[in-house]
Formats: structure tokens, sequence, C-alpha cells
């Protein structure tokens, strides 16, 4: 028997949330981003996964300019780096999910990076940290899918549509009838002080790409002064652009917005951040565009981020499997 993609989730990440906290802990929209994360991981546990695909962005902790993929499936061990209060050290994985979606990615014609030994940031575990984490009970294994959002040139909105629509259907034909659930995290409008790496323009610019060029086992050395540029930043967001981008979502009209954005404008529009959109494409995409609900939208400038969670059903349960 093939696999069930049970449930898709779309939730924003920010390391602000764990550092920055007792800033905005008086803040009734900041409690409905962090309530709106319980409730999707208590959604996320009902459905009983028996793993988790989550596909997220590299904040140049993972990844660097010697080498960046457009997408790389971890394909064996997956180690968090554990910058600012998100989980450091090695997490539970499928290695057979993960060396399967590569397969069955190539096969439709994506060639796609992979990794046996993957170093991810909070681009992924944020989304482990407050959505697949539990207390009570085994951690459900992890296959990361690391998209290219801030290293230009970036995988197109159309791209990452039909990449999510590929990586959907080859999770289908993984056999055994596992259960599996997508998270796509990222976004929503947001914009860092990251230059283009062709072009800087500041010492803070130079600095960065620096970092990002020479960072690989030495990405804590450029860490205090990287932080410092980014807290020190102004917030840039686009509220009405994303309440757009989640109604659509909400009407599993998705697949139109990487038709109708161009993906220029969606950085002038909503902030380079907003690249991170990808991850909720392609999450929306496996789920074949299901509509879904929107549990929280809460603009964060305390966060730089407009921050989000949303839930997408996911297909009925084969026969004789327990729904």
């Amino acid at each position: 028997m093939s696999s069930t993609v049970v449930l898709g989730i779309g939730a924003s990440h920010t390391t602000l949330m764990n550092t920055h906290w007792d800033r905005v802990d008086h803040l009734p929209r900041a409690h409905h981003f962090r309530n709106a994360l319980n409730q999707a991981a208590a959604e996320l546990h009902a459905a009983r996964p028996d793993a988790v695909v989550v596909v997220g962005s590299n904040h140049f902790r993972g990844f660097w300019l010697d080498l960046m993929p457009a997408f790389t499936v971890g394909v064996g061990e997956v180690i968090c780096s554990g910058e600012h209060g998100s989980p450091k050290g090695l997490l539970p994985s499928d290695a057979a999910l993960g060396q399967h979606i590569c397969n069955g990615l190539v096969g439709r014609s994506f060639d796609v990076a992979f990794s046996s030994r993957l170093t991810v940031d909070h681009g992924i575990s944020h989304a482990v940290q407050w959505i697949v984490r539990t207390a009570a009970g085994p951690m459900i294994p992890v296959v990361p899918v690391v998209v290219n959002c801030f290293a230009p040139p970036l995988p197109s909105l159309k791209r990452s549509r039909d990449f999510g629509a590929a990586l959907g259907a080859t999770i289908r034909e993984f056999p055994g009838a596992r259960r599996i659930a997508v998270i796509g995290t990222g976004g929503l409008s947001h914009t860092l002080p990251f230059p283009d790496w062709r072009a800087p323009h500041s010492p803070d610019d130079e600095f960065l790409v620096e970092s990002w060029r020479s960072g690989r086992g030495r990405w804590e050395e450029f860490e205090t002064r990287r932080r410092q540029i980014l807290v020190n930043s102004p917030p840039r967001l686009n509220e009405p652009f994303d309440r757009d981008f989640l109604g659509r979502l909400a009407q599993g009209t998705i697949a139109e917005f990487a038709d109708r954005v161009a993906d220029e404008a969606l950085t002038q529009t909503a902030g380079n951040g907003a690249a991170e959109f990808r991850a909720w494409i392609i999450m929306a995409a496996a789920l074949q565009h299901r509509p879904g609900r929107v549990l929280a939208y809460s603009p964060m400038p305390e966060w730089l981020t407009g921050m989000a969670v949303a839930v997408i059903p996911g297909e009925p349960s084969q026969p004789g499997e327990p729904s």
C-alpha cells in the first residue's frame, strides 16, 4: 500500500520569538500566534503521522555561498545549528523516506541536492521546536527539505509550486501505508538586512556577505555582529498582502498566487523575507491545494515579521486504515 499525506501546516518562524518574548508578552497578538502554534501541534499529533517533511529556508548557518542548491533533501543525519534558543544537535530523521523523496523528485525532473549529514537552522528547527516536538511521547522523525530563499538566483514561485506537487506525489508513492505530514515554514512579509550577495553596498553588507562566504564551520564567529545588524533593522511588513495570501490558502487557490505574483514584485511588495512564501506554496501544492484554515495572523513588527499559522487537511484514509 502507498502512503498518505495526512496534514499540511504553514507556520512563520523567527528566533526573536525565542529571545525577545519578554518584550511582547503583554501583547495579545503575540499570544494569539503562539497559541496557534500550539493548536497546530495538537492537530499534527492528532493526525498520528509516522514522519513529518519540514520544508523551510536556510539563513546561512548550514548552507554557504561556496555551494547553494535550489532544493536540498536530507537523506540521513539531521543536525540543528542551535542558534538563539532553537534546537541544537541531532534530530530523529527518516533516512528511508528522505532517500525515497530524493529519488522520486529526480524521477520527476527535479535535480535536487541531497545530504546524508545536513545542518539546518531555525528555518527548519523552529517548526520542530514549536510544532513537531512534544513533551509527551517520542519525537516524530523528520525529513528536511531546504529551499534557497536568500542567495539569488532563487527558484521561481512557479517552480516551487511544481516542486511541491512533485513532492506530494512522491510521498504518496512511499511504500508501507505510512502517514506523512508536511510543514511549510517561513514568512510572511518581512525584510531582513540581507543584501544581494552579488552587490553589497555598505560595510554591514560586506560583512554579511563575507560571513556567508566563509561561514562553513565558523558561523558562530560572525554571530554577534550579525545579530546586532538584525535586531537593529527597521520592520517592514505588508499586512494586506499577507491577508490576501492567507485568504488564497484558505480558498485553495494558492496555485494562482504563483502565477499572479512575479518573483521580483514579491520582494518589492512584501520584503526579501517574503521569499519564504515558497515553503508555504510547496506545502499547499503537496496537499493538492485543498482549502485550509487560518489559525492566526499576527503582524509583529517587534519580530520584523507578519506571523501566521494555517492548516490544510490531508486526504481521506485508505480503505482498512484507521482514520
